[in-house]
């Protein structure tokens, strides 16, 4: 028979209460994109020193009964009275404050997307000290003073290819005097597409179809240096670069090319016996690439093909294609 460690027990059931807490948030707090604070969406509990303070006020309060003191009744009662006007205020920081989703930019794994969100306050009152972050992100405190509305961008490091979501946002505020904490957790329903890692293979001339027509394209050749590349055995030494070997660097290979008017297609294909994630990978790594150099270029994926094309929109297609092949549901 297994015995329980009290440790185990201890965090089964912290496991279990965190469960039940987020099913509550989320019941209580759904997903969109747009939402208004009101008593429904914000908490409120004494801050640490709130809590210090309270404590104080507890000391003062039985030292004025015992020595039947009325300027320390009227001390105990007066900051009292400034901790529960302190309440209101702190709640009235948050109260009202309206938080909209706006762009969530497309990234690459292990880097950091750019997730912007703007405040928006429904009544003429200043709002100071919000600070905002997400579980995973940098922090940001700002001030919604003699302004409307205003634009928050917040950074979070992303993980694998699909569709990321950072969680659900945190809105705090301590203002006036600390006592206080006053905060929400909203999911604004927001995600970042995040694009397979680019990883290199082969040789660019081995990429290219042989269709006719379409963008001038390097192929194998004699005709024009092209760039280096590390030596390879069986290289000829006619294309070996001495001069990289002379200062101390590792010894690199001459690449010629010559010049075709082809179609450049990148194909599921052209990476057999590869597992899927590296094969999208290195797609990436080839759309990347030709995009740089400016060359017209078309994907065929299994039961999807974009044209040849080039630009930025054409860029976004393609890479969304790779992030959301086998996984195109929308976001969750």
């Amino acid at each position: 028979m297994q015995v329980l460690q009290k440790s185990d027990v201890k965090t089964g059931l912290r496991h279990r209460l965190q469960q039940r807490f987020q099913a509550w948030v989320k019941r209580r707090l759904p997903p969109a994109r747009s939402v208004t604070l009101d008593q429904r969406r914000i908490f409120i509990f004494p801050s640490r020193v709130g809590f210090l303070f309270f404590l104080c006020l507890l000391v003062m309060l039985l030292t004025a009964i015992n020595y039947q003191n009325n300027m320390s009744f009227a001390l105990t009662f007066l900051l009292t009275t400034l901790f529960v006007i302190a309440i209101l205020h702190t709640y009235a920081n948050l109260s009202g404050l309206t938080i909209h989703a706006v762009r969530a930019k497309p990234t690459f794994p292990g880097q950091r997307s750019e997730f912007d969100i703007r405040l928006e306050r429904s009544r003429q009152r200043d709002h100071y000290g919000l600070r905002l972050a997400w579980p995973e992100s940098t922090e940001c405190v700002v001030n919604l003073v003699q302004t409307d509305s205003i634009e928050v961008r917040l950074l979070t490091a992303v993980g694998r290819r699909g569709w990321y979501s950072p969680g659900r946002l945190l809105l705090e505020t301590t203002y006036p005097l600390g006592l206080l904490r006053c905060w929400t957790w909203v999911d604004l329903d927001l995600h970042a597409l995040v694009y397979p890692q680019p990883l290199p293979s082969a040789d660019l001339a081995g990429l290219a179809t042989q269709r006719p027509g379409g963008a001038v394209l390097p192929i194998n050749g004699n005709d024009d240096f092209y760039g280096l590349r590390n030596y390879r055995p069986g290289d000829s030494l006619r294309q070996l670069h001495w001069k990289s070997l002379a200062k101390g660097q590792a010894l690199q290979s001459k690449q010629y090319t010559a010049y075709a008017e082809r179609n450049l297609w990148l194909d599921w294909d052209m990476f057999p016996g590869v597992e899927t994630e590296q094969r999208l990978s290195h797609l990436c790594y080839w759309v990347l690439a030709f995009e740089r150099r400016r060359y017209e270029y078309g994907l065929r994926l299994p039961g999807q093909s974009i044209e040849p094309g080039t630009g930025e929109q054409h860029l976004e297609q393609v890479l969304t294609a790779l992030a959301l092949y086998q996984d195109g549901s929308p976001p969750r």
